[in-house]
């Protein structure tokens, strides 16, 4: 099995995520502080079919690109899945969620991530 780096695995996360018309998608370098992973990525969508759909895009462009999903959870209540991707943890929220646990406000001090030349202008 080919195992993504960090960057690569970012990568392909964002463009599928981006590929689902996910709501602001937001990524943060979380090297300076968190040993938890490299990156952090957030993203919402307008519903709950339309976030599961995007886990199972990403789920199927990661292991396609030769990478691995350690775990996926809220699948069901799709409110708030949270994807292991090994260094990279991807947030997706329905609208409502994310505004109520705005997460970003916790890692206030985490560097955002240009993401400009890996999402598809509308």
């Amino acid at each position: 099995m080919t195992t993504l780096s960090a960057k690569d695995t970012l990568d392909v996360a964002v463009k599928a995520i981006d590929s689902k018309k996910a709501n602001q998608i937001d990524a943060l370098d979380m090297t300076s502080v968190s040993l938890v992973a490299d990156y952090f990525v957030i993203a919402d969508a307008a519903s709950g079919r339309q976030v599961q759909a995007i886990v199972r895009e990403v789920k199927d462009q990661i292991e396609a690109a030769g990478g691995q999903v350690r775990a996926i959870e809220g699948m069901d209540a799709a409110q708030w899945v949270l994807m292991d991707l090994g260094d990279v943890i991807v947030h997706i929220f329905d609208t409502e969620h994310r505004d109520f646990y705005h997460i970003e406000r916790l890692w206030y001090d985490a560097e955002p991530v240009d993401l400009s030349d890996l999402l598809v202008a509308d």
